[in-house]
């Protein structure tokens, strides 16, 4: 069994910055794609952002130019830098990985998932 942890959720005012991190532990890393969603209050879970392999990556709208995310297969994390955040940003952070290919990448059909971390933006 796979296990995502995420950190490095918080609270943060309007222009600041997060990064979050997501340590996978229970089976080999670097063959996983991985990926963000979160989830804001009375909405539907969206995707945020994914990455396969260390170079091919992909953004939500919302996010682009904004967030980043990347991995360190060493120490079998992912990692989502999260700058200029706005009151929009808010919600819960999960983790996600998929152990097999993904015809899309946004579409919530991964694995493998974390608990979530939140992730507060005041305005």
């Amino acid at each position: 069994q796979v296990q995502l942890v995420e950190s490095g959720g918080g609270s943060v005012q309007a222009g600041g910055s997060l990064r979050l991190s997501c340590v996978a532990s229970g089976r080999p890393f670097s063959g996983y794609t991985m990926a963000w969603f979160r989830q804001a209050p009375g909405k539907e879970r969206e995707f945020v952002s994914a990455i396969r392999g260390l170079y091919i990556t992909r953004y939500a709208d919302s996010v682009k130019g904004r967030f980043t995310i990347s991995r360190d297969n060493a120490e079998n994390t992912v990692y989502l830098q999260m700058n200029s955040l706005n009151a929009e940003d808010t919600g819960v952070y999960y983790c996600a990985a998929a152990a097999r290919y993904l015809n899309d990448l946004e579409k919530d059909e991964y694995d493998y998932w974390g608990q979530g971390t939140q992730v507060t933006v005041s305005s």
